[in-house]
């Protein structure tokens, strides 16, 4: 990325309101280091910490697929999906720039969270359990497994995993679609199975994967069975097999 453009765009703005006493205008020699991917990335990791916080509510994105981070930076870009943030801070930076900070924090396999305890009740849990390892058939709802990988880490170059999220952010982000609120490229699966979940589910769901803990050498797949039970816009070569 060009000097002129980085210093003028929205996400050292960022950072430099994130960390007082960084100047605004470049020095006449930038020291050693100062213009480095990891510099510029810190107004990402002052939310998006790769270490986990009891209190999160941010995702952790590091690990995640390039594909899948790439997608959401441009979802976030082109208004699709909304957190005034990430919309203002992405708003004015091209596709390559976006493509190096999806790999950077695609590149990092930091050890996983902690369990979060749950307070959701025995048959809560197991209906999260069933949903995401077994689906819904009377609902048309695919398990949870059968998009994100057997051991839900996720699958390259474009599907997250799901362990290690914060329970609140998942329960967030499936009121979200089922709500319209966050969308995908069409034809957007995960708005389709979050709109056939009842507001239980989506608790249930939530809460039993908030109480499970990733192995410490997970990783997304490098691929899983085709097609994929529903058509994804943002995953190519998917089809679907489940009717809308």
């Amino acid at each position: 990325m060009q000097l002129s453009m980085l210093l003028h765009s929205p996400l050292v703005l960022a950072l430099a309101i994130a960390l007082p006493g960084m100047a605004l205008a470049a020095p006449a020699t930038l020291p050693a280091g100062h213009d480095s991917l990891e510099q510029r990335i810190k107004a990402c990791t002052a939310c998006h910490a790769q270490k986990e916080r009891h209190d999160a509510f941010f995702p952790r994105i590091a690990g995640k697929p390039s594909g899948y981070l790439y997608n959401q930076l441009i979802n976030f870009r082109e208004g699709r999906r909304h957190y005034p943030m990430m919309n203002y801070m992405v708003e004015h930076l091209p596709d390559d720039y976006l493509r190096e900070i999806a790999d950077y924090f695609a590149a990092q396999h930091p050890a996983p969270p902690p369990a979060q305890p749950s307070s959701a009740g025995t048959a809560a849990l197991a209906r999260g359990r069933q949903l995401v390892l077994q689906g819904d058939s009377g609902k048309k709802i695919p398990a949870c497994i059968a998009c994100h990988g057997e051991k839900l880490a996720g699958v390259a170059p474009a599907i997250p995993g799901l362990l290690g999220l914060p329970r609140d952010y998942i329960n967030a982000q499936l009121g979200a679609w089922k709500n319209g609120i966050r969308r995908a490229h069409a034809p957007d699966c995960m708005a389709q199975v979050a709109q056939r979940l009842s507001d239980a589910d989506v608790g249930a769901v939530s809460a039993w994967l908030g109480t499970q803990v990733a192995s410490a050498d997970a990783r997304p797949a490098s691929g899983i069975a085709l097609p994929l039970p529903l058509h994804c816009g943002g995953v190519p070569g998917s089809s679907a097999q489940v009717a809308p």
